[in-house]
């Protein structure tokens, strides 16, 4: 285990093999003391039975020393039960603190890309307003709703009208087509291949409409 820096000294580097080792360390101290037990069962005396007759004098029934071997080590093995059962307690705490950081890092670090993402991403030129089930388009996986971005060699830097993607469109049958569009508020990348299908077009029917920040 490993100290990390801070106001205070908490060890956020304990793993779950860290509570499974105290764990078996708890289990083994339990099972001493239950063989312990287990001693004092067979001399019929438990852990508080008297070790001398009604005249005062020891047992002679009984292993006198075996019982008090056992009534001690059961008393310090206990001890050693209630310390490695707040060590599992503080090593739960601090697994737990360490995953909950570990997740609030995660969700910061992912809000700080979408937001970084969100203002690198160009105006879309034109936005998808239908597409037909089945069409290349389709297969492509482009939505209604998607602003496109770049289509092919167009893109916002050079768009002018939608002629522009037409003109791609009918020179580059067969060939994969390099699509970029903004998706809820993420960039999507497909690839687009114009070509011959069963409905009309290279496409199929895409309407598509500018964008208010288009040209």
């Amino acid at each position: 285990m490993k100290m990390t820096e801070g106001n205070s000294p908490v060890d956020l580097e304990i793993t779950m093999d860290d509570v499974q080792n105290l764990v078996k360390k708890k289990d083994n101290i339990e099972e001493q003391i239950q063989a312990y037990y287990d001693v004092l069962e067979d001399q019929g005396v438990g852990i508080e039975g008297p070790l001398v007759d009604a005249e005062g004098f020891p047992r002679a029934d009984v292993n006198i020393y075996q019982i008090r071997t056992a009534r001690h080590s059961i008393s310090c093995l206990q001890n050693d039960h209630k310390a490695i059962m707040v060590e599992i307690e503080e090593a739960l705490h601090k697994l737990h603190a360490r995953e909950k950081a570990k997740r609030e890092q995660d969700e910061a670090e992912a809000g700080v890309e979408a937001m970084e993402q969100q203002v690198t991403l160009p105006p879309p030129f034109a936005r998808v307003d239908a597409v037909t089930q089945g069409s290349p388009a389709f297969g492509a996986g482009l939505k209604i709703g998607d602003g496109v971005i770049e289509f092919g060699s167009v893109n916002t830097g050079n768009f002018q009208n939608l002629q522009n993607i037409a003109a791609v469109v009918q020179h580059s049958e067969g060939k994969p087509l390099r699509v970029l569009v903004v998706r809820d508020g993420e960039r999507v990348q497909m690839s687009l291949t114009p070509q011959r299908w069963s409905g009309r077009g290279l496409l199929g029917k895409v309407n598509s409409n500018f964008t208010s920040g288009s040209r």
